[in-house]
């Protein structure tokens, strides 16, 4: 079976559905299908679950929350990941903190899917950001799906789990295929995923960028031998797993889509130097300080990280 990420997401919403019937969806144009993940799902499921909302970030993120603590386990579909700093308090001050404030008697089990997110050719400015690290760093668990059987198995046990989830789906990634010999299944949060092997650099790839990663370790594999390393869910980080890469290789180069300060890569790298060994200082590639993408299509992409930097960033960490 050929799996798109697209329908890989909308296969997983339409099975969460099935499973369980306190299961819902709320956003703009669900109905229609119009970001792909809910396609035909209203028909399915009908207007009770699959709830076409007024464009009005703040007021469905309300309604799932009170919807989340009432029983319902409810979905929110954000168009653009700018519009998540619309809903940013509710999501980070009231579902996140909700099950701690009350010491476990009330949770809040609502995923926030965004498809597309990141860059998407012109844009512009408030339509291609990558805010995921500021949901790591507020503790909000969060998902950053490489692969189509990757977003399946994440976005599964997002809806599952007992706490607020964000899921981000770069928009570099929705076009990837994948051939799937094996039954779909929920992937635990909070696990890594090693795609290649390799003895002399780990390359921690988020998001898209694994598939950036993979192909710059293919073309320099005479030269460094890449272990490519997917972080999948960016908190919890699997420490654990990123460790053992270490031990095996001593190096680190991290590639990351967003912004440089206080990125994910920046978290990467500070926890590297700290806990592991390393025989080299590490490298991250990212988009620069306080990027603000343009409309203009050749400035977007020179803002954002490549495989020429990727392979300056591996080569200078073997010196």
């Amino acid at each position: 079976m050929r799996l798109s990420y697209t329908k890989a997401l909308n296969r997983a919403l339409a099975d969460e559905l099935a499973d369980d019937p306190a299961v819902c969806v709320f956003g703009e144009d669900i109905g229609a299908g119009m970001a792909g993940p809910t396609l035909n799902l209203l028909d399915r499921f009908g207007p009770e679950r699959i709830v076409d909302t007024p464009l009005s970030e703040q007021a469905f993120t309300a309604m799932a929350l009170g919807a989340a603590l009432a029983g319902r386990r409810p979905v929110l579909e954000f168009q653009i990941p700018s519009l998540l700093f619309l809903v940013f308090e509710q999501l980070v001050n009231q579902a996140h903190k909700f099950s701690l404030m009350t010491g476990g008697q009330a949770g809040v089990p609502l995923t926030c899917l965004v498809p597309g997110s990141g860059s998407r050719d012109g844009w512009a400015g408030q339509h291609s950001d990558h805010p995921y690290s500021l949901f790591a760093h507020a503790g909000m668990k969060t998902v950053v799906p490489a692969t189509p059987t990757d977003a399946y198995g994440l976005l599964r046990s997002a809806i599952q789990d007992p706490d607020p989830v964000i899921v981000f789906a770069p928009a570099a990634a929705l076009p990837v295929r994948e051939t799937v010999t094996w039954e779909l299944a929920p992937i635990p949060l909070g696990t890594a995923r090693v795609h290649r092997g390799g003895t002399d650099v780990t390359l921690v790839a988020v998001g898209h960028l694994v598939h950036d990663a993979l192909a710059v370790a293919e073309e320099l594999a005479g030269e460094i031998s890449v272990e490519v390393f997917d972080p999948r869910t960016l908190y919890p980080f699997d420490w654990a797993a990123l460790g053992a890469s270490l031990e095996r290789t001593g190096r680190l180069v991290v590639i990351d889509d967003s912004n440089r300060s206080c990125g994910i890569g920046a978290e990467v790298l500070a926890t590297a130097a700290e806990e592991f060994r390393l025989t080299a200082p590490p490298r991250r590639v990212t988009r620069p300080d306080g990027t603000v993408l343009p409309f203009a299509p050749a400035l977007d992409r020179a803002l954002q990280p490549d495989r020429e930097q990727l392979r300056h960033a591996l080569r200078a960490v073997m010196k």
